[in-house]
């Protein structure tokens, strides 16, 4: 299916389905995606690039926000937030922590009001410099799939050996101040089921989510095209019977179907 790749480092604004209105920030080539994982429900597609390609410089990312910010407050544009998201994982970018000092600087200045995020697949929270660059912006919207290993391995295909012990561990330094984010989605995939929305995988997945107790949750389903073709989407009223779940422990928990 038609998937495809941010052709900026600065795009939008969007109206994000999930945050508002949406600035976007690619910290990785334009040209190809980079990621720890190789989901296969990514819109940007299949993980081909070379994970060593050059990316923007940090001083490049200052420059072009600076230049969109400018614009923007001269259209009179609104702005809700700043999201690091692009053509595969953000933390990946060597110099992630002094880039988000950057925007912290440059928000106060242009749209003070608005938030910061970060939507990561937790994969480089081993690192202390990630942990803590995450900790001091607004929405640190973190994933996890699955309570399960093997459906992990499936579903987020990463790159290294990834345990949900692992994840679990490193999400834990939080100590609940974060988003966690799971995308439910079921189908198959290389003549494998896939379905994280079974009752094993639910209970798995709230045992989880009670170590974890998160500030919120944000579970969703694929809303565009897929790299897999054999995907489906969850129906609402089954991502809702999930939330209510979470929603029970006292969790805020927001649906996009």
């Amino acid at each position: 299916m038609a998937t495809f790749l941010f052709d900026e480092i600065i795009f939008g604004p969007v109206r994000s389905r999930r945050l508002g209105v949406s600035l976007g920030v690619n910290l990785l080539p334009t040209t190809t995606k980079v990621c720890s994982f190789d989901c296969i429900y990514c819109e940007c597609g299949w993980t081909q690039g070379n994970q060593t390609e050059k990316l923007p410089t940090r001083e490049l990312v200052r420059d072009k926000m600076v230049e969109r910010f400018e614009s923007m407050k001269a259209k009179g544009e609104e702005l809700d937030v700043i999201t690091f998201a692009g053509n595969g994982e953000p933390t990946l970018h060597p110099n992630f922590e002094g880039v988000i000092d950057d925007t912290i600087e440059l928000r106060n200045k242009y749209f003070p009001s608005a938030r910061i995020a970060v939507l990561s697949n937790s994969t480089m929270l081993h690192k202390p410099s990630i942990v803590k660059s995450l900790l001091k912006i607004d929405q640190n919207i973190l994933k996890l799939d699955s309570g399960f290993d093997e459906t992990i391995q499936l579903l987020n295909q990463p790159h290294r050996h990834t345990t949900a012990e692992e994840v679990i561990k490193h999400l834990e330094q939080f100590d609940g101040n974060f988003i966690l984010q799971t995308m439910f989605v079921r189908g198959s995939h290389k003549g494998r089921e896939v379905n994280n929305t079974t009752d094993a995988e639910v209970d798995k997945w709230l045992s989880a989510v009670k170590r974890l107790m998160p500030k919120e949750i944000m579970i969703y389903t694929i809303a565009r095209d897929t790299p897999a073709d054999t995907l489906s989407k969850v129906p609402i009223d089954e991502l809702e019977a999930i939330a209510k779940k979470a929603r029970d422990l006292g969790i805020p928990v927001q649906v996009s179907g």
